[in-house]
């Protein structure tokens, strides 16, 4: 059963709604609407709409309800007492599909934190037995309540995954300065859940990870090489999906996911074109990046699935300097990646700056990366042998460059 509080504020909630129910697994039996000024505190709903949402679920045989919105952990207690059956709010259904999602041992962990810490806000006891346990020999004395040992468990068990997670944090910051030395340009692929980010990655790094119409089919980071015009190769990463209201427990297990989306030179934006409520989706993509500290960093607009728009073509748009700021493309088809390729290219240029060094003869190895990652310009010989280029590179790619120089010495 479906329960939607207020009637839909914004275009597309109702729809969304019951994609994450889908997405769930459930079936929904019937949908409800209310509308209140401000929520009841004991069933959000008030007292009516309660007492109606109970009738249907006795009469309907509904096994579970579902609430679009955040309720405090008394409300969904009592409605549970209620209804005699499961009540999920919004963030209990985010977490639930998440958990099903999860494949890799990293995802795992943050799923499992992001419940865990959820769970542990609304923690109540579940048993009829009260008293509190009593110690055996070398422990007399009151004991614990068995709520009491319940969240000391969890506490011990967040410690604990929060402790595995830093592990997989300084893993994945070992890979970002191996990239970072390597000179190699990051691009990483954000959107709002199901806007086509998986199957645009797949286009533009000929791989195959999974892809699917559903929300959330992607929650694990995949990192992956794109050739692009005239630049090294690049590496782009798909990221787990953004959605209205995202639970702030998510945002704080998957940092380490995130952290990719925060350390990247460029973030394709990817927007569902066709989507009726876009503007709105834009806006709430955007307040997550400025969540994770990667508002400043430079984006690309990405709209995808123009095939079921009306205006089918693929295109870009350019700001007023002439950098392509919005391309149009359509990853089910295959088609404008050359356009996005290109103005990723332009993108990446800008970061260049044009530089003179002067290589010794003992650094032909260096000379031969710098023409592979088509760096150099242009080139001269020196009467000791060596070469004088002129090349075009980032900040990063030069400090890297000269420390290399020395090594080569």
């Amino acid at each position: 059963m479906l329960v939607e509080l207020a009637p839909p504020a914004r275009p597309g909630d109702s729809s969304e709604f019951r994609e994450l129910a889908a997405s769930a697994g459930v079936l929904p039996v019937t949908s409800v609407t209310a509308r209140r000024d401000r929520p009841d505190p004991k069933y959000f709903v008030g007292t009516g709409k309660a007492a109606e949402i109970k009738a249907l679920v006795t009469e309907l045989g509904a096994e579970v309800v579902l609430f679009d919105r955040m309720l405090s952990p008394a409300q969904e207690r009592n409605l549970e007492r209620l209804f005699e059956c499961r009540v999920l709010d919004r963030t209990g259904i985010i977490l639930d599909i998440f958990a099903q999602r999860a494949r890799s041992f990293e995802g795992k962990l943050q799923v499992e934190l992001a419940q865990l810490t959820h769970l542990s806000t609304r923690l109540v006891r579940g048993w009829t037995h009260l008293e509190r346990q009593r110690g055996g020999i070398g422990l007399r004395g009151p004991g614990e309540t068995q709520l009491e040992t319940d969240r000391r468990l969890i506490g011990k068990r967040i410690k604990q995954l929060g402790e595995k997670l830093d592990k997989v944090r300084r893993q994945r910051a070992q890979g970002t300065r191996a990239r970072k030395r390597a000179a190699l340009s990051t691009a990483a692929l954000v959107g709002y859940t199901n806007a086509g980010k998986s199957t645009l990655f797949n286009q533009l790094t000929e791989s195959d990870a999974y892809a699917a119409d559903q929300l959330f089919a992607t929650l694990d980071t995949t990192l992956r090489r794109m050739d692009v015009p005239g630049e090294h190769p690049v590496l782009v990463s798909d990221t787990v999906g953004f959605i209205r209201d995202l639970p702030p427990e998510l945002i704080a297990a998957f940092q380490a996911t995130l952290d990719e989306t925060k350390d990247a030179t460029l973030l394709l934006h990817v927007i569902d074109a066709s989507a009726e409520d876009l503007e709105l989706r834009r806006t709430e993509v955007k307040t997550v990046l400025d969540r994770i500290g990667a508002g400043t960093t430079p984006v690309l607009e990405v709209y995808n699935k123009i095939d079921v728009t009306s205006n089918p073509l693929p295109r870009s748009a350019a700001a007023q300097d002439g950098v392509p700021h919005r391309v149009w493309v359509s990853a089910a088809q295959g088609t404008g990646m050359g356009l996005l390729k290109q103005a990723v290219a332009t993108y990446l240029e800008l970061a260049k700056l044009r530089r003179h060094i002067e290589l010794p003869a003992s650094a032909g190895r260096l000379r031969a990366q710098l023409y592979a990652t088509g760096a150099v310009l242009g080139e001269g010989l020196l009467e000791d042998g060596g070469w004088a280029l002129e090349v075009s590179v980032s900040d990063a790619r030069w400090t890297h460059l000269l420390a290399d120089l020395d090594n080569s010495r």
